[in-house]
């Protein structure tokens, strides 16, 4: 029962300590000391706010403290949006893959018994894919910067004004431009930019022709750029390097699927002598950046001092590995985020009726509705699935409790009902899913 504010009434360190002889056997005393501490002084404050504090929940309090710290923060999450690559819930999905613990041959190659390089794991797949050399960085905010910082410090670059793009959480390309010492020389107008506006920018200072992919707006009406190959030809034309950030970094066809974006091939094809592109979007994997193109650019890059600030740590390339060679050996199934675009509405509804099923009176029906690629990629564009509706007194209330729940449940509300797409639900999550709602909803 809370009691009228009075510091005196705190107990003291070594009184608290005292009772707590379970959680001194399972943490270390320091620590343990320390939370004590946190908690007193925390209690003093608020007694001098004038709130009401109870004396007796110390112990309580310092064990809930303790048994924070000892939950991991980065928790597995059921994904029940719709939304494929969830920008706050780490993009792309992992493929299944078993950490190596202990030791690796991260920088040793085996065959020779000497030092070798870490980019090989991620490389030579990337080449049988793409046809060119190409490397890895930690995202692709790290791969424009590296391209702009290598091939152009203290040189211009010419962009399109309207592909002067923003992307997540504040990032620019006009400013990564300034970061990385290249020279910012935009052409054209917001929404029409001709080959020519590039031709008549190009100076002897001119060391790059930047194309950047509208991959998380659309401008639509009165619009014009040139094409990749006019813009390629111009470049070799005047001997300058033709770079495109293609962003989303779509590797497969997924056009059958409803998703019409550009192929990293298609690029290449049409003569680019750099891309780059985001790991953890249409490809499907981690965080990355990836940069492939011409010979002579890649190996700059991979010379380049940045190259070594910004790699990939051993993790993350078992992982981007994992997710090539199933692209390579022909099993883009096995990607997550790939299978979760591919499959057909009907058989979402097909699980979405099994599950409701499964929700014994919960009031929730199935419909029709959309899902959606997100992640900064595929602007405007939705795919056909089928949506479990559930009805709630307080939807909003119905909607944390899941988020709180363990594990935790991401869902979304529409029209006062908290909506559920299994699209983004794995199949072996579902009886979880079934279980955490009739707990919310008891």
């Amino acid at each position: 029962m809370c009691q009228t504010p009075n510091l005196r009434d705190l107990p003291s360190v070594d009184e608290v300590l005292g009772r707590l002889a379970d959680l001194l056997a399972e943490y270390p005393r320091g620590l343990v000391v320390e939370e004590v501490r946190r908690v007193l002084n925390a209690m003093r404050a608020e007694i001098r706010t004038g709130r009401s504090v109870d004396p007796a929940s110390v112990d309580a309090r310092v064990a809930s403290a303790l048994a924070e710290l000892a939950r991991p923060s980065l928790r597995r999450v059921i994904n029940a949006t719709g939304v494929v690559l969830h920008t706050n819930l780490g993009r792309a999905p992992l493929p299944t893959l078993t950490l190596l613990g202990g030791y690796s041959n991260l920088e040793y190659d085996l065959a020779a018994g000497k030092r070798g390089n870490r980019d090989v794991h991620a490389a030579g797949l990337l080449e049988r894919l793409l046809g060119w050399p190409a490397v890895a960085v930690n995202n692709n905010a790290a791969a424009v910067y590296l391209a702009l910082n290598e091939l152009a410090a203290g040189y211009e670059v010419i962009v399109s004004r309207g592909e002067l793009i923003e992307i997540g959480d504040g990032f620019r390309i006009p400013d990564i431009m300034a970061r990385s010492g290249a020279i910012l020389r935009e052409v054209g107008t917001t929404n029409r930019t001709h080959i020519g506006d590039y031709r008549a920018a190009i100076t002897d200072r001119t060391r790059l022709l930047l194309r950047v992919h509208h991959s998380n707006f659309q401008i639509r009406g009165f619009t014009a750029r040139p094409g990749l190959a006019e813009l390629a030809a111009l470049g070799r034309e005047r001997g300058i390097a033709v770079y495109e950030d293609l962003g989303s970094g779509c590797m497969v066809d997924l056009r059958a699927h409803g998703v019409d974006e550009p192929l990293v091939t298609d690029s290449l094809r049409e003569g680019v002598d750099l891309v780059s592109f985001s790991g953890d979007k249409l490809l499907g994997g981690p965080q990355a950046g990836i940069l492939c193109g011409k010979p002579e650019i890649v190996g700059r890059l991979r010379r380049s001092p940045m190259f070594r600030a910004l790699r990939l740590d051993k993790l993350i390339y078992q992982a981007l590995e994992t997710t090539l060679r199933h692209l390579l050996l022909g099993r883009a199934n096995e990607i997550p985020a790939l299978r979760m675009i591919a499959e057909p509405a009907e058989s979402i509804r097909a699980r979405a009726e099994r599950l409701v099923r499964l929700l014994d009176g919960v009031p929730a029906e199935v419909a029709p509705g959309e899902s959606v690629i997100g992640g900064g990629s595929t602007p405007d564009l939705s795919i056909p699935t089928w949506l479990i509706a559930v009805a709630a007194r307080d939807v909003v209330d119905l909607e944390k409790r899941l988020r709180a729940g363990d594990p935790p449940v991401v869902a979304r509300i529409e029209k006062d009902r908290l909506i559920l797409d299994l699209r983004t639900v794995f199949p072996e999550e579902e009886a979880e899913l079934a279980a955490a709602l009739r707990r919310a909803t008891s």
